[in-house]
């Protein structure tokens, strides 16, 4: 048997298999066992601590989709207000001023006028 990965998650479908098997086991009255993981106490303690952790990870997941939501919110704020700023660089001080170059505009003078296509001559 191969070694088992367990960097992956197991799907809902084979956890839902487990715990039914489970419940199935808490049905049958003579079971026993020499190994220590399987008893049904070693088993009911890894089902309720799986449980739990579960819970933990869907709280800490809901923490982390608002502090992600909130940077998020933060991000847009910094980026409008930006834009703000250079709007009113451009204003101030005009689209071909050293001030708006600075913030990062390019100065009107620096822009390039748009080429006339050359109208193809002698074409028959």
């Amino acid at each position: 048997m191969s070694p088992q990965n367990t960097s992956r998650r197991l799907s809902a479908q084979v956890l839902n298999h487990n715990v039914d098997a489970l419940n199935g086991l808490n049905t049958i009255t003579s079971y026993s066992t020499p190994r220590l993981e399987a008893t049904p106490a070693a088993l009911q303690h890894a089902y309720q601590t799986m449980l739990a952790l579960q819970q933990v990870e869907t709280e800490r997941l809901a923490l982390y989709r608002g502090a992600a939501d909130a940077a998020r919110l933060a991000e847009w704020d910094f980026h409008n207000a930006v834009l703000a700023m250079k709007e009113v660089v451009r204003g101030q001080f005009g689209s071909d001023s050293n001030e708006a170059q600075s913030i990062g505009l390019k100065k009107k003078s620096d822009r390039k006028r748009p080429a006339r296509p050359k109208a193809m001559a002698g074409v028959s």
